[in-house]
């Protein structure tokens, strides 16, 4: 290789160059020392290079990173640990095993027992005792956990053919083609498009360019300056998913930060912010976490799937108000405005949008409008996931995305989401999810409707904190829609919805 390229680099880039460019830098740190280091050297040029770092770091994308990551373990490049490690535990050392025994252990137990007089209801609490003690604890990789779960419905043909009075036992040959068309539902086709949106956005400098054309016009107060970055961050979460988007926004924020001590107030104030407001727009919008998809994918099976601005008309008034409850807290914990007046406010980007920038935004304007008005054109379309086609084939189809984008696609998550669709189909199936429901339906008989709902969101809110939030959707979701149905009036949509932005 370097017999081949070098000379090319030598003839592009010769040594005259070179030292002129190193001459340019030497008066770039002599002059930075002056002004900002009291004449030191050394410490004008550590500062500059840390700082043209996290600007390297700030232009490079989320697509390049996954793709640098992937790449890296299809040629299984890693880094190998020192064998004179400090001595682990003996839980560090064997948590993996004790956790997979323990879920194996209870598999055997509820499939040895008989809780239920049916076999496909006791071995369908047995698979889903397992899968949530797996996805829960994280023994194992959760889109793992998502792979064994058809196996197992399919093992212990645990699905029912409810066409049938009484439903009879589906057999592995009748089951397993009913699974894998449970698995690929228009919740899959919105989780790609949703991703394809996301990497168009991202890899285009699109949410980037919004972000600082609008923190860039915010003034210097340090109170306003805090509230439009979390502003800024819950919008891109909608759009950018809610783990892109305080990426995004502490980058954009580093200029800011580099100016102020790291234990200043207002440093604490706008990461805090910028999480909490990240946290609060995964719930904005269908696309921008994979539990409001699940959310979605429940409310669709009576038929009439709610919209997108049914979506927006109550996710977003709730995330506007925890924006401002947040940062009235923020404010009056850390008091940022006590010690900084103003703010050095952010350089507005002078570049114009290009064509493919243009295209991009175009294309997401016109899926997200057609999303909006699903209600109407459900008889055209049939449901969401056919209009999440439209940035698939309008991205790659003409080179905006590429091959390797695709591949760096969220594919664990879409095997999890997956895997949570078989699970719910079989619980429905088995008869398994109207004997829990039934039971709940028991213990919350003769209470409001807001209470009941108050009841799920307090259980959901304590159970996604020590689990993840997906994993928490998959599992409760499917039993509040079951009592929701149970109540006068059918409340299912209500109390999903509810669950819903609690996770």
């Amino acid at each position: 290789m370097s017999a081949n390229y070098l000379p090319i680099v030598d003839q592009k880039f010769p040594e005259s160059h070179v030292a002129y460019l190193r001459h340019q830098l030497e008066q770039i740190i002599g002059l930075y020392s002056i002004v900002c280091c009291n004449g030191n050297v050394d410490k004008a040029a550590v500062i500059l290079r840390r700082q043209q770092q996290e600007q390297v770091s700030f232009e490079r994308n989320s697509i390049w990173k996954d793709m640098v990551g992937q790449e890296r373990r299809a040629a299984t490049v890693h880094v190998r640990e020192s064998k004179e490690v400090v001595q682990q535990s003996w839980w560090s050392r064997n948590k993996q095993a004790v956790l997979v025994g323990f879920a194996m252990a209870v598999l055997i137990a509820l499939l040895s027992c008989r809780i239920f007089p049916e076999a496909e209801k006791q071995n369908c609490l047995a698979l889903l005792a397992f899968a949530s003690i797996l996805w829960c604890t994280e023994a194992i990789p959760l889109f793992v956990t998502s792979m064994l779960v058809p196996f197992l419905i399919v093992v212990l043909r645990v699905l029912d053919d409810t066409t049938m009075e009484p439903p009879e036992r589906l057999t592995p040959q009748q089951a397993a083609p009913k699974v894998f068309h449970t698995m690929f539902s228009q919740t899959v086709m919105l989780l790609l498009g949703g991703f394809a949106i996301a990497a168009a956005l991202s890899k285009h400098f699109i949410a980037k360019q919004m972000a600082v054309a609008i923190l860039s016009r915010v003034g210097r107060r340090p109170h306003h300056v805090i509230l439009a970055n979390m502003l800024v961050a819950t919008f891109a979460s909608m759009w950018i998913s809610n783990v892109a988007a305080p990426v995004l926004c502490f980058s954009l924020v580093q200029p800011i930060l580099r100016t102020l001590p790291t234990n200043h107030p207002f440093c604490k104030s706008l990461v805090m912010g910028i999480a909490l407001a990240s946290n609060l727009g995964g719930m904005t919008s269908p696309i921008s976490s994979p539990q409001n998809i699940f959310a979605i994918e429940r409310m669709s099976m009576g038929g009439s799937p709610p919209s997108w601005l049914q979506w927006f008309a109550i996710a977003l008034p709730v995330s506007i108000i925890g924006n401002l409850l947040c940062w009235g807290v923020i404010l009056a914990v850390y008091r940022p405005g006590q010690n900084i007046k103003e703010v050095r406010p952010l350089k507005p980007t002078e570049d114009p949008l290009n064509g493919t920038q243009i295209y991009v935004i175009v294309v997401s304007l016109i899926t997200v409008v057609l999303w909006c008005c699903n209600s109407f054109l459900i008889s055209y379309t049939g449901e969401m996931g056919v209009l999440a086609i439209i940035p698939l084939v309008a991205f790659f189809g003409f080179g905006v995305l590429s091959k390797d984008d695709f591949n760096g696609f969220l594919w664990n998550v879409v095997m999890l989401a997956m895997g949570g669709l078989a699970l719910g189909e079989a619980v429905q199936s088995s008869g398994l999810l109207l004997t829990i429901s039934n039971a709940i339906g028991k213990l919350v008989a003769g209470e409001s409707l807001w209470a009941v709902l108050a009841i799920f969101c307090g259980l959901v809110l304590v159970g996604t904190t020590f689990i993840s939030h997906t994993v928490g959707a998959m599992v409760i979701l499917p039993i509040v829609q079951a009592v929701g149905e149970q109540m006068p009036g059918d409340h299912s949509k209500l109390l999903i919805m509810g669950a819903a932005l609690m996770c």
